[in-house]
């Protein structure tokens, strides 16, 4: 057993891994870089699990410093996963204080940031000050899609490790031992994903993701005319928006119970000050408490924002694969289908459009991504997208 044996198919960047681990090429700073899928954030964690490791090999999976990072309880281990949609100054500062404490223990002061691409300049100018003059015992572990994700001055400080996509076939070995996948659905689940271990295993073992996906796949054939088209749009960003509140309502009243419990029903708040009269305190708490409460309502929009996004992003990346798959057909590129489960319809597309018009549709999918990327409204930005896919 070892914390690198959910890294799949990038067993150069392990052995790179476990090198730094045992102290050779160490450094302060590590900037984890690869495509969606490809497991960024899972070979941070890994690798500081591995820091924290008490075993003579470094990175055993079953000592108190790997099972406590892995758990997400470790206290010299402190993972950043933005839930909105940047990074800010503040919380920006607030991690950089914490970074310049001493680790508790002997290993190391190790800070997880995913989705650094998502700092703001101003979050990033902080974050710089803290790389260029690091605690002596801290390494901070940084995840982006690719290096040019992350400004120069930041990315130069740090050593890169590159990730690759893995191969299919790996995604369906891992899903079969790991989750007891069936071999057909594992086989199914790894070629839809395209080698994206996350969402492979989001279609393998999760019926309603398979249902939502196989809605977007028969977009294509419904797009007969103007009025289909709004429908199509009207209907996945609906899908889309369910989904999103499935996944947020529950954690979202569990915030917010939370924090009226911490100010006490009503904005009771017993010992905020000393010489007040009990009208003056309760007003102070209440204010409090109001204040705080817009915070937390503030934070959740942000995040249900960035979830939707990520619900639509998944939601292209789907449609992308269709017409990717329709090129190859009409080039005979003589690669896989991703979409075998498709074939009829792909081929019936082939067949009644060009390269060229095909291409033009991926262009539609990518100017549809960078839209939404864009805070553009997602009815319209999905409206013109569908639109631009019928004309062809």
């Amino acid at each position: 057993m070892s914390v690198f044996d959910e890294l799949i198919g990038q067993q150069r960047v392990v052995e790179s891994l476990r090198e730094a681990a045992r102290g050779v090429g160490m450094t302060h700073a590590w900037l984890f870089t690869g495509p969606p899928g490809s497991g960024r954030s899972v070979a941070a964690k890994a690798f500081a699990a591995a820091l924290e490791c008490t075993a003579s090999e470094p990175g055993c999976g079953v000592c108190a410093g790997c099972h406590t990072v892995l758990a997400g309880t470790h206290a010299d281990v402190e993972f950043v996963r933005p839930q909105g949609l940047s990074i800010g100054v503040k919380e920006a500062r607030e991690l950089v204080g914490r970074a310049a404490l001493s680790p508790t223990g002997k290993g190391w002061h190790v800070m997880v940031i995913e989705d650094a691409d998502r700092l703001t300049e101003g979050a990033a100018n902080v974050l710089l000050k803290a790389i260029e003059e690091p605690a002596s015992r801290t390494v901070w572990l940084l995840c982006v899609p690719s290096a040019e994700d992350l400004v120069v001055t930041i990315r130069s400080r740090c050593r890169v490790v590159s990730l690759r996509t893995p191969p299919v076939d790996a995604v369906a070995a891992m899903l079969r031992a790991r989750d007891d996948v069936d071999e057909p659905t594992a086989a199914f689940a790894a070629r839809a994903a395209a080698g994206h271990v996350g969402r492979a295993r989001r279609l393998a073992t999760d019926r309603a993701a398979r249902d939502r996906r196989a809605a977007v796949l028969r977009i294509p054939s419904r797009l007969s005319d103007v009025g289909a088209c709004l429908d199509a749009a009207d209907e996945l960003l609906k899908s889309v928006n369910a989904e999103v509140a499935e996944l947020t309502a529950e954690l979202e009243e569990a915030e917010t119970a939370s924090l009226k419990e911490a100010f006490g029903e009503g904005g009771s708040a017993t010992g905020l000050g000393r010489g007040q009269s009990g009208a003056a305190i309760t007003r102070g708490a209440s204010r409090a408490a109001s204040s705080a409460l817009k915070e937390l309502e503030g934070r959740q929009k942000s995040r249900a924002t960035r979830t939707t996004r990520d619900a639509l992003d998944r939601a292209l990346t789907d449609l992308a694969g269709f017409y990717r798959d329709v090129l190859v057909l009409q080039l005979g590129a003589g690669v896989d289908i991703a979409n075998a489960d498709r074939e009829a319809e792909m081929r019936e597309q082939a067949a009644n459009s060009s390269p060229e018009s095909t291409v033009r549709r991926l262009d539609a999918i990518l100017a549809c991504r960078e839209l939404l990327d864009a805070n553009a409204n997602p009815l319209l930005a999905l409206e013109s997208m569908l639109l631009r896919l019928r004309a062809g």
